[in-house]
């Protein structure tokens, strides 16, 4: 299924998950586009995005039940099912078990997925619900593993995520049946807590460890460097104000449109990445490369420009310099400048 002018180059470099054997490329693919996020696309787009990520050595899958009630891991499950399976890792998420609602498959999904509403989400986040949703992951996809089970979104959930969500999942990969297991969330806190609180390999942060803000250093990320646990990065564009060489007035952050605060600041951190010969994106995407609690960076990718957009920028020179004018215009604080976190 490669286009013609991908060019496999190997795979990008991959840290390893603790002691788990799982090993994640420092880019990896977000499948949320796949379950159709905001509009519509087709099996021949997603396939072809997926082959030119591979192409730029990306390795790396992350999916979820949410991502249009199944319909992401539906999609991606018979790309997957061509690769290597020992050259990919694949990772979902537990937490919402999709129901099947008749009454409301005339309408469309309220979840920012442009699918028929013919499932509803249930939060359970009970020993019985990993299983169930384990089990009906693996289906979706055809695999006969899942490399990285994330606890999804348990906000409001915390206290038997820890009692009940995660020791099922570890007690599923002592056996062996799943690799390395955490949580992904959009906060920083509540996944500082799981780190002290629980058994947890591995932790997809969203949008709070970024170029324009950095919750995560003042309890996440010493936490994750302290007891050895891995930190994934999603949301490292804000939901879009550091997607773009410029921000456009319409810009997005956290999913709704970006103050005129925060465009004239993003602006100005772009203008200083203008002079050092980089883009706004790639100095986001370096960015968080920096700490050493991060293994990999997961980026949102709807076609094969996209791949290779991404991968492009993940893979430019960023120098050492940039950070400390960003420092010097008062647009990253001192104790985010990467000489600090090392």
């Amino acid at each position: 299924m490669s286009a013609p002018d991908d060019v496999t180059t190997g795979p990008l470099p991959a840290r390893e998950v603790r002691a788990t054997g799982v090993r994640l490329t420092s880019l990896g693919y977000g499948a949320a586009q796949a379950g159709n996020l905001y509009r519509a696309t087709t099996d021949e787009e997603t396939h072809a995005a997926l082959d030119a990520a591979w192409a730029g050595g990306v390795r790396y899958v992350d999916t979820a039940p949410h991502y249009g009630l199944g319909l992401s891991e539906r999609r991606i499950g018979p790309w997957l099912r061509e690769r290597p399976r020992d050259e990919l890792v694949v990772s979902t998420k537990v937490g919402r078990l999709l129901v099947p609602s008749p009454e409301t498959a005339d309408r469309r999904d309220p979840g920012m997925f442009d699918v028929p509403a013919d499932h509803r989400r249930v939060r359970d986040y009970s020993r019985d619900g990993v299983l169930r949703s384990l089990e009906s992951s693996l289906e979706r996809t055809g695999l006969d593993r899942i490399d990285v089970v994330y606890v999804h979104d348990p906000d409001e959930h915390g206290d038997q995520a820890v009692r009940e969500t995660l020791p099922a999942l570890a007690e599923l990969r002592d056996q062996g049946v799943i690799g390395a297991i955490g949580a992904g969330m959009n906060q920083s806190a509540m996944l500082a807590w799981f780190v002290r609180e629980a058994d947890v390999d591995v932790l997809m942060c969203a949008g709070r460890f970024t170029l324009l803000e950095q919750p995560a250093l003042d309890d996440l990320l010493p936490a994750a460097v302290e007891r050895g646990v891995a930190i994934v990065v999603a949301g490292v564009y804000n939901s879009g104000l550091l997607a773009r060489e410029t921000p456009p007035d319409d810009a997005t952050y956290d999913y709704a449109p970006a103050s005129a605060e925060l465009l004239a600041r993003t602006r100005r951190i772009a203008a200083v990445c203008a002079e050092h010969g980089v883009t706004l994106p790639e100095a986001a995407l370096a960015y968080v490369r920096t700490h050493p609690a991060v293994v990999s960076t997961v980026v949102g990718i709807r076609t094969a420009d996209h791949a290779r957009a991404a991968v492009a920028r993940h893979t430019a020179a960023v120098p050492a310099e940039l950070w400390t004018a960003l420092v010097d215009a008062g647009l990253l604080a001192p104790a985010a400048h990467p000489d600090e976190l090392a």
